[in-house]
């Protein structure tokens, strides 16, 4: 029970940011492929509530490189920290990450 002039402590959804640059000779088809194996990570893995991710469009010319994005939001940082260590998602990086020339990935709370 709360008492007066105290605050109920909110759970913080959390972004995960995930930068790719992928390397030279990479086919479309595997990008493509790379991309359907985070969706549907993002709807088999608990406490993911929202996935989207594409090739870089930017204008700007501040890139740095990375030619594709995708974000994932969690319900909160334990749902994060499980999804790191579940083995669906290590499969996944096995796969992807021969061929990723670089990658970034930023969290941040919501």
């Amino acid at each position: 029970m709360r008492r007066a002039g105290q605050s109920e402590k909110i759970m913080s959804k959390i972004n995960h940011v995930v930068l790719l640059k992928f390397k030279e000779g990479t086919t479309e088809e595997t990008v493509t492929q790379i991309f359907d194996q985070v969706l549907e990570l993002s709807e088999n893995v608990p406490g993911i509530e929202n996935y989207t991710g594409g090739p870089n469009n930017s204008p700007e010319g501040l890139a740095q490189g990375f030619t594709h994005a995708f974000v994932i939001t969690f319900s909160d940082a334990a749902a994060r920290d499980a999804y790191l260590t579940n083995a669906d998602h290590g499969k996944f990086k096995d796969a992807a990450l021969p061929h990723v020339e670089n990658v970034a990935i930023v969290d941040f709370e919501v």
